[in-house]
């Protein structure tokens, strides 16, 4: 099923595209309505959609300032509106296709289409780095798939040095000095990356103790990384984290 949502401050669009997308494509699971832009944030948020049906004139704002609130776009976007002019603009956000009101049963299909097959396209990425990680015992060798509006990164585990949260989005730190913005929480990735030697000390930090090279003393204390990179400890964890360190 494909997890969506429509944002539009016309009760009438959003009514028959609902039912457009029961006939046409039943696989479509509509998750949530909006009907602006601080509403459609908090739809979108909540309901974390594969794909959203976005107007662009809308009573508090335009479909492009909501979608300026996200660091990062983790979701694929149809554009429905009545204004062609704002095709080139819709497209430079990364929009999967772009349909004029009043809707076309046929051209919804299409657009659908193309966006079932990206999600496969992304479900057989996936796939084939668990099948990777699966064949391959090394820790080392463990990938981590990261995916941000403009692609997927395959990135090694033992590459990371730290995280660091944003609400919900975490910023994964590279060895080679990259960094890349994923639209999930730390809380996520530290459930899935604690047995591959990393620790949180602090709730907006993640960290690989691979990459420790100190600890600096202090009223708050600081964990010292690669590259003089200081990275805060809460004050319930130093005990524990001196214990950890010690048996390294």
């Amino acid at each position: 099923m494909i997890k969506a949502i429509i944002i539009d401050d016309e009760p009438k669009v959003r009514h028959g595209l609902s039912l457009m997308l029961k006939q046409h494509c039943p696989d479509v699971m509509i998750v949530a309505e909006a009907d602006g832009v601080q509403s459609g944030y908090e739809a979108i948020v909540n309901s974390q959609p594969d794909l959203i049906f976005l107007d662009i004139r809308m009573d508090d704002g335009s479909g492009f300032d909501l979608l300026e609130k996200f660091a990062g776009i983790p979701f694929h976007i149809i554009f429905v509106t009545a204004y062609e002019e704002y095709a080139v603009k819709a497209f430079r956000f990364s929009a999967v296709d772009y349909l004029l009101k009043p809707l076309d049963a046929p051209d919804l299909a299409a657009a659908v289409d193309r966006v079932r097959r990206m999600l496969l396209s992304e479900q057989d990425q996936r796939i084939s780095t668990l099948l990777l990680n699966m064949k391959d015992p090394r820790k080392e060798e463990k990938k981590i798939v990261l995916r941000t509006q403009e692609k997927f990164h395959f990135v090694k585990v033992a590459e990371i040095v730290y995280c660091e949260s944003d609400g919900n989005y975490t910023t994964f730190y590279l060895q080679s000095g990259q960094h890349i913005l994923v639209s999930r929480s730390l809380k996520e990735f530290d459930e899935l990356l604690s047995e591959y030697s990393f620790y949180r000390p602090h709730k907006s930090f993640l960290i690989n103790l691979s990459y420790v090279t100190g600890f600096e003393k202090g009223e708050g204390g600081f964990i010292l990384m690669n590259d003089d990179i200081r990275v805060p400890i809460s004050y319930r964890k130093k005990e524990e984290f001196l214990k950890i360190v010690e048996g390294i």
